[in-house]
C-alpha cells in the first residue's frame, strides 16, 4: 500500500477495489556474490492480471527455497500458477493448478528485464556486485520494497 499517496487524498476521492490474486507467474533469476560460481537466486511471484509482486524469497536454486515462496503465497489462495519447466515446481505443484510454458511467463520475465536494468547487481557483465550475501539481499530486498510495494525505505 502507497501510505504517503493516501496520506495526500481527501478519503472521499479513494476508491478501495480488493481482488483476490488468484493466478500467479512464479519464477527465479541469478545473479552472484563475489564471483559467478557463487550464484544467488531471487525467487519471486506476481499476479497474472496486473503484474504486481505478491511475494519473493532469496536462495539456492533448490526445491526447499520454492517451498518457502509456495507458504508464502498461500494466504493468495492461488488456483492457478504459471511456470517454466524447473523440476522444483512439477515436483510440487499440482497438475490441476500447474500451468507450464512460456506463453504465459510474459510478465515476470519482462519483470526481471527491468530488475536487471535498474539494479546493476543483477546484470550479467558488470563490475558492480555485492561481496556479500547479506548485502546482496539486502539491497535487492530494498529495491523490491520500495518499487513493488511502495514501502518507505
Amino acid at each position: 500500500m502507497n501510505q504517503p499517496l493516501l496520506n495526500m487524498l481527501h478519503p472521499d476521492d479513494v476508491d478501495v477495489v480488493i481482488r483476490r490474486a488468484d493466478e500467479a507467474e512464479v519464477d527465479e533469476m541469478w545473479s552472484y556474490v563475489g564471483q559467478k560460481n557463487a550464484q544467488c537466486w531471487l525467487w519471486h511471484a506476481i499476479d497474472h492480471h496486473t503484474g504486481k509482486v505478491l511475494a519473493y524469497v532469496f536462495g539456492r536454486r533448490q526445491d526447499q527455497v520454492f517451498l518457502k515462496l509456495k507458504a508464502l503465497l498461500e494466504p493468495f489462495g492461488i488456483m492457478c500458477y504459471y511456470t517454466d519447466y524447473w523440476g522444483a515446481y512439477t515436483r510440487h505443484l499440482d497438475t490441476d493448478e500447474h500451468n507450464p510454458g512460456k506463453r504465459n511467463t510474459q510478465k515476470i520475465e519482462r519483470k526481471h528485464l527491468t530488475l536487471r536494468t535498474r539494479l546493476k547487481r543483477l546484470t550479467r557483465k558488470t563490475i558492480c556486485f555485492s561481496r556479500s550475501i547479506q548485502m546482496h539481499d539486502i539491497v535487492i530486498g530494498l529495491f523490491v520494497n520500495r518499487y513493488e510495494f511502495g514501502l518507505p525505505v
